[in-house]
């Protein structure tokens, strides 16, 4: 077998964070240089494989999907959030994925869409006030973030309760991400977040922990995901089922808040960037909704609104990074990778490669005009992920991003106070940069 040093190709990427200062843009020029080929990255003494080429994701996500685990890098410093449940991999999460997949099937998110648009529309009128400039991020989480909590603690779960988990959520999937770009630090030598980790995740759990007590007690019926967990898991009792409640229930919710706030926190400077496109979604959403409170039964007739988000989520997935370690030896585009090495997977690199997108980095919604799927490479496109651990959530998402596009620009337009086009800031999720503000005027 030929050496592994010599026979694959090594791409920098420490001097290239060096030079950017920004670890999307490190890894968007290690990725140009890779155009599809699998690559190592050189991060000192850790040196991962890249993989981007569909062909190769198709095989690292479905064909070969068993080989390759979420341990490692990214997945190991997350795991006090994350646990040991819809997140992991192995036998707890064959069997949250069993207990989990009929709460978030499209049918399901149907059924309580109406109720979320609802919630939706009341958080829109409450948390904005018109022609005050807000924190962009802060703002579609005040939205995002109690319309998921009350979906998956019940209506009952208390205003301060949610006020202590959106920060601790924050807090969490920022305060680690130094590790996420340098995994070869041991985890017991300290690093800037990593105190401010654990106070997100005792402030967590000691929301959580009560609320899976108070359903444990009461026997819930409820719909909310707390209580269904319940019921599902009434044959793991004591400290052990609790904390498998906990885990599947935390990292669902962490993944479906995380997701949908940091993608439409994009939204907005991307319309700003983009008058003529920002032109046609205002026009449909005033042909469609006019003065009404949206409802679902207006996303059917948006459709150039769905192109628009699933651009969105081309240009700027929330999950940018997915790593795995390889359990076995595996051969992958012709390149040998040894067993314990470990594959970062990208879409956000994915969706721009030049072979596979015309225009790559050209924002333009007319590539997912109906009829256009059927051209592309199966895993040209996934912002959710792929094979066996596909996002859960992606219905829940495709359900709410439109409906808060939509109830937002029914009032209001958006200015966004930019000087230049924003930079996403290290974090485990594409965010844009802190301080991104703006200023939403009232149409009439």
């Amino acid at each position: 077998m030929a050496d592994i040093a010599t026979a694959t190709r090594t791409v920098p990427f420490l001097t290239r964070l060096t030079r950017h200062r920004v670890p999307v843009h490190a890894l968007e020029a290690a990725g140009a240089e890779a155009a599809g080929r699998v690559v190592r990255l050189n991060m000192g003494p850790f040196r991962p494989y890249l993989v981007t080429h569909p062909d190769h994701v198709e095989q690292v996500l479905t064909g070969n999907q068993a080989n390759y685990l979420r341990e490692g890098m990214f997945w190991d410093p997350l795991a006090p959030l994350l646990g040991e449940g819809i997140l992991s991999d192995g036998e707890n999460w064959a069997e949250s994925r069993r207990i989990l997949q009929p709460l978030f099937t499209a049918r399901h998110v149907n059924a309580m869409a109406e109720n979320m648009a609802r919630i939706m529309d009341e958080l829109i009128d409450t948390t904005i006030v018109p022609g005050q400039p807000f924190d962009v991020a802060k703002g579609m989480s005040a939205i995002v973030h109690p319309v998921i909590v009350r979906l998956f603690f019940g209506a009952k779960i208390s205003v301060e309760d949610i006020n202590r988990l959106v920060p601790a959520y924050d807090v969490a999937v920022t305060a680690k991400a130094l590790r996420v770009v340098l995994p070869f630090v041991p985890e017991q030598v300290p690093m800037p977040g990593d105190r401010a980790f654990r106070r997100a995740i005792k402030a967590i759990d000691e929301v959580v922990y009560p609320r899976i007590a108070e359903a444990r007690g009461q026997e819930q019926e409820g719909d909310d995901v707390v209580s269904r967990l319940v019921r599902a898991r009434t044959q793991d009792g004591g400290a052990d089922g609790d904390r498998l409640i906990r885990d599947d229930l935390v990292a669902m919710h962490g993944a479906s808040t995380e997701t949908s706030t940091t993608a439409l926190s994009w939204v907005w400077p991307v319309l700003q960037a983009h008058p003529e496109i920002a032109a046609k979604v205002y026009d449909e959403v005033d042909r469609v909704v006019g003065d009404d409170p949206v409802g679902i039964d207006h996303l059917p007739r948006m459709p150039y609104l769905k192109m628009f988000v699933s651009e969105l989520m081309r240009l700027y997935p929330s999950g940018w990074i997915l790593p795995r370690t390889a359990i076995a030896t595996d051969v992958i585009g012709g390149v040998t990778v040894e067993a314990g090495s470990t594959v970062i997977l990208s879409p956000y690199l994915t969706h721009r490669l030049a072979e596979f997108w015309d225009r790559p980095t050209t924002f333009d919604p007319e590539r997912f005009a109906p009829g256009g799927d059927a051209r592309r490479h199966r895993y040209a496109y996934w912002p959710f992920a792929a094979g066996p651990h596909v996002c859960l959530g992606q219905h829940l998402f495709a359900m709410e991003a439109p409906l808060l596009i939509a109830g937002i620009l029914r009032r209001y337009r958006p200015h966004v106070h930019l000087d230049q086009p924003p930079v996403p800031r290290l974090a485990a999720s594409l965010r844009p940069p802190r301080g991104l503000t703006m200023t939403l005027e009232a149409r009439r």
